[in-house]
């Protein structure tokens, strides 16, 4: 039996302030830092170790594994970062308040925009300073991959054949694995891993810094997955995420 490890990253500054975040590099809250650390005391208590982690490009998900990792004790370990395991782009969304873009628009029209698996939000223009172009950290990419608005489906389509061609091999292989990425990106792997569907996948939603446990075969099937921690504390962070957008 494989066991693969999934840990969205701690609370970022717009998480607090509950904006669109995508590819915005911000950083974590002090919530945040506690968050990845207690996931890190969490998987030490159970007994996990990793020898490769991957991770996003992005600062809040490299501060969560470091924290993680430091907490665990781990150190010089392999790490692979990868824009492809990057948050999902929210386009024109991005900076936004949620609450604040519901009143405008309506809180159904949101929820497909957060939601919806094939329905992206209205997208940012290059000329825009915000347009992730701009950041150094693409600058090795063609900048046609770089989105300027993204679906769940388009993050799917850009996170799935890194897993298959990367992470998935490199478990096989008998590596320990860690995957520290944002809530879209995972939903993305979960999604396929559970073989969920277009229409169940929108419902589905998972908290910041709480570890993801997944069981797998030789194969990469799930045999079961679960959270590590507090039942109560794990039910309550997922209906936070669930109402973020409320007005």
């Amino acid at each position: 039996m494989i066991k693969l490890v999934l840990l969205r990253h701690g609370e970022s500054q717009w998480n607090l302030e509950n904006r669109f975040t995508g590819w915005t590099n911000v950083d974590l809250t002090p919530k945040g830092e506690l968050e990845a650390k207690s996931a890190g005391v969490v998987l030490k208590e159970n007994g996990f170790e990793f020898n490769l982690v991957y991770t996003s490009v992005l600062k809040r998900a490299i501060r969560t594994m470091e924290i993680c990792l430091s907490a665990m004790t781990i150190d010089k370990i392999p790490i692979e970062y990868s824009w492809r395991l990057n948050e999902r782009h929210y386009g024109a969304l991005q900076g936004l308040n949620k609450s604040e873009t519901a009143k405008k628009y309506g809180d159904e029209q949101v929820l497909q925009w957060r939601r919806s698996y094939d329905i992206p939000p209205p997208p940012i223009q290059k000329s825009d300073e915000r347009w992730s172009g701009n950041d150094p950290n693409y600058s090795n990419i063609d900048q046609n991959d770089i989105p300027l608005s993204e679906c769940l489906k388009d993050t799917v389509n850009r996170f799935l054949p890194y897993w298959n061609n990367t992470i998935g091999p490199s478990i096989q292989n008998g590596k320990i694995v860690m995957i520290v990425a944002h809530g879209n990106s995972l939903r993305s792997l979960v999604k396929h891993l559970d073989n969920i569907s277009d229409n169940d996948i929108i419902s589905l939603n998972i908290p910041t810094g709480i570890p993801l446990i997944y069981e797998l075969n030789s194969d990469l099937k799930p045999i079961k997955n679960y959270y590590l921690g507090n039942k109560e504390e794990i039910n309550k962070a997922i209906s936070s995420v669930k109402n973020q957008a409320k007005t």
